[in-house]
């Protein structure tokens, strides 16, 4: 009440605080902003992704930092789809894209196969009943920082829109997302060797 309009206007409170940055398209988000994300987070990565392929060609060396970031300490974390799951199947058929749904998840698969040897990091399925939660919304976390995508109805991942949070406390946008990743974590099936799931069906 006592701030003039034009100080309201340009300062962002209560929820609004949380929001760094929104872009129209996924793919509107340049790839130094993944980049700088991954590359600063200490304590905490997870990607929420259903297929989170496109990580390999916006992030430099990808494979190579995350083998860092787990052997300093960081925890590093792949929430995917079943490569052969109803929903995937569901939405390979609304995509019809020659890059398929199913392919995409076995392309992350092959990346992560080369660091499956790495203690802290881990990969899973979530689970059928979770699978359309899971396609619907995608949740990437570096420590107190999250890229947040809805997928709109038939567009692929780079044609939805995309969220930057920063944390700034309990119960804001940033917490609401990450809380709906860990509990598709929470119920998600670990996988017996990311080179097995990896292999052609």
């Amino acid at each position: 009440m006592l701030w003039p309009k034009a100080v309201r206007d340009r300062l962002k409170t209560g929820g609004d605080r949380e929001i760094v940055q929104s872009y129209p398209f996924r793919s509107a988000c340049p790839s130094t902003v993944w980049a700088e994300l991954i590359g600063n987070a200490t304590r905490e990565l997870y990607f929420g992704g259903y297929t989170s392929y496109f990580l390999w060609t916006q992030v430099p060396a990808l494979t190579e930092t995350l083998r860092r970031k787990a052997a300093s300490g960081c925890r590093v974390r792949f929430l995917l789809g079943d490569p052969d799951g109803t929903v995937t199947r569901q939405r390979e058929e609304i995509e019809g894209g020659a890059l398929a749904v199913s392919t995409r998840i076995r392309t992350t698969l092959e990346h992560l196969a080369r660091i499956e040897d790495v203690d802290d990091v881990e990969a899973r399925f979530s689970t059928p009943a979770d699978a359309i939660n899971h396609i619907s919304l995608s949740v990437f976390r570096f420590d107190d920082e999250a890229l947040v995508t809805p997928h709109l109805a038939r567009l692929v991942g780079h044609d939805s829109p995309l969220m930057h949070l920063r944390h700034h406390g309990g119960g804001g946008l940033f917490s609401r997302f990450v809380e709906h990743g860990e509990e598709l974590w929470s119920r998600s099936v670990p996988m017996t060797g990311a080179t097995a799931c990896a292999r052609p069906q």
